[in-house]
């Protein structure tokens, strides 16, 4: 990077160098200061102003890190339950919603959790986090139907939103820019072996014991977490800040949700169960545009939403934000993609669901260490752009090599390609997201590390969408194309599209060679679609700018 890529420019660093009032507030502690930023008539921040001790610092983030890695083990769990949980409920349409129902309550909660948070302390919220979570994955354990355990999902996508969340804003209240992204590279190791270890944790569960224990087991730890959180962390609220929930977005979150479930609805069942120009599927995708388009105009309008859950205003004036939540975006339906359809096609080859899970590890361990690696680089250099290039080519090669995974695909391809995929995906998420709150001033970091989490989670929420319109489109198209004038054909393809267990029990005449490959150019159509993901993070994340990280907490 040239120094003039270093630019001073007033709509993104003005904030973080001058243009401030600052006035020193006594307070309990002497810790504080309450910053005034002048162009914000009314609105203060609180500022921590001496560091915390580090052993104090792993005892607060350890008691919170132990609810992220649970919240992270949940969004892939079930790509190695749903099998055995349809097996249970003979409902296998139905459990589709495992997943996304979790990423949806995620995506709902993610954004209202920033100014929640505000309001009523980081403490407050991981504890009714944790509450929310652990009562959904007891009602998951317990539930003796479909829709009960869909339910128990949202409830838990609830909680497990809010713990990855307000796990950032602890981080960015306690530590200053210039560390803050090796802070977060712990951060996400833990949250990236969480998700790497859901489908693991899942399958050995499945296997030896019942699916109802890879929830079960979870909620001691959660209890754990809530007491540690309770007796350790003590983050004052801003005195200035009324607690009342008029101020609390709750229109936006509601718009957000409505456009995503409509969206979701739409592309599942377009070409699905209905054809395209089935009525059903125009009026979803037509009024997902329409709320999302009214979600925008809301959020960006301040005498309707004064306190927007995604600043849109704030977004889209400043370059670094909105090219880091698009990367953010694009690079999450990516990752999830591979997270959720790589097992798939490990099974379409005959692997149990621990073996399946076992090749998921690599993609977590990458994730880890290149989440860690990034923010040593960012600590010892003070930059991240030329990291954020070099990640996301990598992210590519990740998704181009995965393309390339055949029936035949020796045992070492299964472990070692997602590895690139994981490492790329950690590192982004550490450099998107210190690149985001060293754009903007410390009275935003939380809003703005909200609107983060909010694009990635309708990003894994589309991203798994996307790859499942995609997988049973082709599915679909090339079965019928083959078989489709033999007699029985509708229903066997049907059956096909529903379970893999349908290849044990073929029509006579069918070859089950033929429709595995069906299955895979169904699968490698997914991953191509992960590479275009993929391509369009790289060239969004190009239009971010660097930013000064400062060593301290009062940013100077």
């Amino acid at each position: 990077m040239t120094t003039s890529d270093l630019e001073q420019v007033s709509d993104e660093t003005s904030p973080l160098l001058g243009g401030q009032q600052q006035q020193q507030n006594g307070t309990a502690n002497g810790n504080i200061t309450h910053t005034h930023d002048s162009n914000e008539s009314g609105v203060q921040s609180a500022t921590l102003l001496e560091e915390t001790s580090t052993k104090k610092l792993f005892a607060i983030m350890g008691a919170i890190w132990i609810g992220v890695y649970f919240a992270a083990l949940d969004t892939t769990i079930v790509a190695t339950l749903t099998g055995p949980i349809s097996s249970s409920f003979d409902s296998f349409t139905l459990l589709s919603w495992l997943a996304t129902g979790y990423l949806i309550a995620n995506a709902a909660c993610q954004p209202l959790s920033g100014k929640l948070t505000d309001i009523f302390s980081r403490r407050t919220g991981l504890i009714f986090s944790n509450i929310f979570f652990g009562v959904g994955t007891l009602i998951c354990g317990l539930a003796p139907n479909a829709g009960t355990i869909i339910a128990g999902r949202v409830v838990a996508g609830i909680g497990g939103g809010g713990l990855t969340c307000i796990a950032t804003f602890v981080t960015s209240d306690l530590v200053p820019l210039r560390k803050r992204g090796l802070w977060q590279g712990y951060g996400n190791l833990i949250y990236g072996l969480g998700m790497g270890s859901g489908g693991v944790v899942g399958g050995v569960l499945a296997d030896r014991l019942s699916w109802r224990w890879a929830f079960l087991l979870q909620v001691p730890f959660i209890v754990v977490s809530t007491v540690m959180v309770i007796y350790l962390l003590d983050i004052p609220v801003n005195p200035s800040t009324k607690p009342t929930l008029s101020r609390i977005d709750f229109v936006g979150a509601g718009l957000l949700v409505t456009s995503l479930v409509l969206l979701l609805l739409g592309l599942n069942t377009g070409g699905n169960q209905l054809p395209w120009a089935h009525p059903l599927i125009i009026t979803s995708l037509v009024l997902s545009f329409v709320t999302l388009s009214l979600f925008l105009y809301v959020e960006s309008t301040p005498w309707l939403i004064p306190e927007p859950i995604v600043p849109v205003s704030l977004v889209a004036r400043t370059r670094t934000v909105w090219s880091a939540c698009l990367m953010n975006w694009f690079s999450t339906m990516a990752a999830f993609l591979a997270l959720y359809y790589v097992p798939l096609y490990l099974e379409i080859r005959g692997l149990s669901s621990t073996a399946a899970g076992l090749r998921v590890i690599p993609f977590a361990v990458g994730a880890s260490v290149g989440s860690l690696f990034s923010g040593y680089l960012m600590r010892a250099t003070g930059r991240y752009y030329l990291q954020s290039v070099v990640t996301m080519a990598i992210f590519i090669t990740g998704s181009a090599l995965i393309t390339n995974f055949q029936l035949t695909s020796p045992a070492w391809q299964t472990y070692l390609y997602p590895a690139p995929l994981g490492m790329a995906y950690g590192s982004m998420l550490t450099i998107t997201l210190v690149a985001m709150i060293s754009a903007v001033d410390h009275e935003y970091q939380a809003v703005i590390t909200a609107a983060s989490y909010a694009f990635r989670s309708t990003g894994s929420t589309i991203g798994i969408t996307i790859a499942g319109a995609v997988f049973q489109n082709i599915l679909t198209d090339e079965l019928k194309a083959q078989y489709g004038s033999w007699p029985g054909s509708d229903e066997a393809i049907d059956a096909i599209r529903r379970s893999l267990d349908a290849l044990n029990h073929l029509p006579p005449g069918w070859d089950r060679d033929l429709v595995l490959e069906i299955y895979m150019h169904a699968l490698r159509g997914a991953f191509f679609a992960g590479l275009g993901l993929a391509i369009l993070a790289f060239v969004v994340g190009l239009a971010m700018k660097e930013h000064v990280l400062h060593k301290n907490l009062a940013r100077k």
